[in-house]
């Protein structure tokens, strides 16, 4: 009987510190998962506020004045443009090509 009672006893002392094992893994593991989602909520933000600036950089507004200013464009219009024709071919003849 006392095997038995020794044996018993030694199945609950480990029982009972695989238990607290286990909680203290679930917990750990808990903390890792909740730190996990803080970053994904953070990231979440990050790709949110660069969306917002990526739409603010390429606004219209933005492009037309920093073409204007860096690149110096500006609109055309008939006194600057330049209008260039290409010669009429005939009809019924082949266009020639300079072959060296």
């Amino acid at each position: 009987m006392t095997r038995i009672n020794a044996l018993l006893l030694l199945a609950v002392v480990a029982t009972a510190i695989y238990l607290v094992r286990v909680q203290y893994e679930s917990r750990r593991l808990f903390s890792e998962l909740d730190k996990a989602h803080s970053q994904a909520r953070h990231l979440a933000m990050d790709v949110e506020r660069l969306e917002v600036e990526k739409r603010a950089q390429a606004s219209p507004g933005r492009v037309e004045r920093l073409a204007r200013e860096k690149l110096d464009m500006r609109q055309p219009n008939p006194a600057i443009t330049t209008y260039m024709s290409y010669p009429a071919e005939q009809p019924g003849s082949t266009a020639k090509t300079d072959t060296p």
